[in-house]
């Protein structure tokens, strides 16, 4: 009798690499699916600091209003249904100085697929009320037909599918194009120049329009980002007589 090595057989070597194979393809199932969950956790956090920084925005910007008196065509605060503008400080954090004031608005706009990205526009710092019109009025031209400059000068914060505005008056919330103004006009901020020697006029400057006591913003976001609805609501830091 002679000793004969015995070897694997063919179909013992099929049926072991086709146990490799299976486990080799649910390996990589399972690394694709933990780099699925990594991107889109990360995609999540990006999304999510994004809305923060939107928000932390819009907050600081309500924060830094300005009561200005009524001249011309620029005011305070404004919501046209379309574009929201403002009169803030453009306060210089490196200098810890005042540097004049901003226009600042803020607008949805539909992009080419139909998605809604809100946006929001600055203008330089002003120091005279013919920079305040001008660029009051170029915040309105903005969100209607804006050119290459202006463009320039807006930051896209985040895809929003619908948003709303409400202001807090008289202890309840109100649509903001009802009327509400104020009977004296405030001083204009320092270092901020109104203009030469004042107009000859027989009827005093119209009123300034009333910073509202709160601001409640409600934006609807589209459903390939978090969807569903977020409510910020704005008090007026100034807001006294004990109310909340």
């Amino acid at each position: 009798m002679r000793n004969r090595t015995r070897g694997f057989t063919l179909i013992e070597v099929l049926v072991a690499l086709s146990v490799m194979a299976i486990l080799a393809v649910m390996s990589w199932r399972g690394l694709d699916g933990m780099s699925r969950a990594q991107a889109q956790t990360q995609a999540r956090a990006d999304d999510v600091l994004t809305l923060q920084a939107g928000l932390a925005q819009w907050g600081a910007d309500l924060d830094a209003l300005v009561q200005m008196p009524s001249y011309g065509a620029a005011n305070t605060l404004d919501w046209n249904g379309q574009v929201f503008r403002m009169v803030r400080t453009a306060a210089d954090a490196t200098l810890g100085t005042d540097a004049g004031l901003r226009v600042v608005a803020w607008t949805l706009r539909s992009n080419n697929d139909g998605a809604g990205q809100w946006l929001r526009w600055q203008s330089p710092p002003l120091s005279n009320r013919s920079q305040l019109e001008e660029s009051w009025l170029r915040a309105g031209l903005w969100a209607q037909n804006p050119n290459e400059e202006s463009r320039r000068a807006e930051v896209a914060v985040l895809p929003v599918a619908e948003w709303q505005l409400f202001y807090f008056r008289a202890d309840a919330w109100t649509n903001p194009q009802s009327s509400s103004v104020v009977t004296e006009q405030p001083p204009p901020p320092s270092g901020f120049v109104i203009g030469g020697a004042a107009p000859v006029v027989s009827t005093p400057p119209p009123p300034a329009v009333a910073i509202p006591d709160g601001v409640r913003l409600v934006l609807r976001l589209p459903s390939g980002s978090f969807g569903g609805t977020i409510t910020r609501d704005w008090a007026r830091p100034t807001l006294g007589g004990g109310k909340s």
